[in-house]
């Protein structure tokens, strides 16, 4: 999964990993924030992203050793790199670029901006949703990643993703 904050990603990761009977790789830095928000009432800084590159390839690489058909991440590093990137003034750590353009997957799937905004401590930017679906859609574009754009309900994404992804798992036999 791929795309901006508050765009279905969790939920349709946890669907997609039910529905291949698989698992699914959280987002690291939602927990490692969340701890930093509750414990220090302190947002993401420029220091916390490699400690969060690290630990979603830790997590991501563990998991991938629990499943034998699909893989479903709930982000990846070339996602750290657009946040880096959109929020510390176009930077990002340059071991954390290099690792987000040189790891490969099979697909992305961008998720769209139609679905409702949900609020937490961690999201903070409701009114910038289509600039950050853009700076989403030119990584992949840039990086010539294979992705899959995913709008609509639940269902009509949930159906177009496991349409490709059953495309993928075929031509891989």
């Amino acid at each position: 999964m791929f795309g901006p904050e508050s765009t279905g990603k969790t939920t349709l990761s946890k669907q997609l990993a039910r529905y291949y009977n698989s698992v699914w790789v959280p987002e690291y830095a939602r927990e490692y924030l969340q701890n930093k928000w509750n414990n220090e009432r302190k947002t993401c800084e420029p220091k916390d992203l490699l400690p969060i590159a690290i630990g979603q390839m830790n997590i991501e690489n563990h998991l991938a050793q629990k499943t034998d058909t699909v893989l479903i991440c709930d982000t990846d590093l070339l996602e750290t790199k657009v946040y880096s990137e959109a929020y510390y003034s176009g930077t990002c750590d340059p071991l954390i670029e290099k690792y987000a353009l040189e790891n490969t997957y099979d697909l992305y799937f961008l998720t769209y901006i139609d679905t409702p905004w949900e609020a937490d401590d961690l999201r903070d930017k409701p009114h910038e949703r289509e600039r950050m679906f853009k700076a989403f859609e030119e990584a992949l574009k840039t990086s010539k990643k294979p992705y899959v754009l995913l709008k609509g309900s639940l269902k009509e994404r949930l159906d177009e993703a496991t349409k490709h992804i059953d495309l993928l798992l075929k031509n891989k036999k």
